[in-house]
């Protein structure tokens, strides 16, 4: 299939949304509420990819807060505290098929795309499986 072998620059999603480890908890929350989103948002410093925060860590975080924006939980907790700090990543020129086999584990939902040491793209499962989608139809 000729569309395993694009590169994955090709589907993924940019430009890159993400936070910064010393970023507030409350950050993190108005992007899932605000954006159509991933729910994997890159953590990084100086466009340095330095870890992930998925939509699940975020709200293991979170525990018995409120969504109240003014909850102390949301002020008291940065990034860098909930975040994975070893994200999985390719470089720009992988292709789709070099995602969609580390997708296909299970274990993680979606990888940042890397160039020159820069985040600049992210591809999620949903990503890869639309891209089927229109490819098939």
């Amino acid at each position: 299939m000729e569309f395993l072998n694009q590169p994955v620059t090709k589907i993924m999603s940019s430009p890159l949304v993400s936070v910064e480890p010393t970023q507030r908890l409350l950050d993190v929350k108005h992007i899932f509420e605000k954006r159509a989103f991933h729910h994997h948002i890159p953590v990084t410093e100086n466009g340095s990819l330095k870890g992930m925060i998925s939509l699940v860590d975020f709200l293991f975080a979170l525990k018995n807060a409120s969504l109240d924006d003014r909850d102390t939980v949301y002020y008291s907790i940065k990034v860098a505290d909930v975040m994975r700090s070893e994200p999985v990543y390719v470089p720009s020129t992988a292709t789709v098929r070099q995602v969609a086999e580390i997708l296909s584990h299970g274990e993680i939902h979606a990888v940042v795309v890397v160039e020159n040491d820069k985040a600049i793209g992210i591809v999620s499962t949903s990503d890869l499986i639309k891209q089927v989608l229109k490819v098939e139809s």
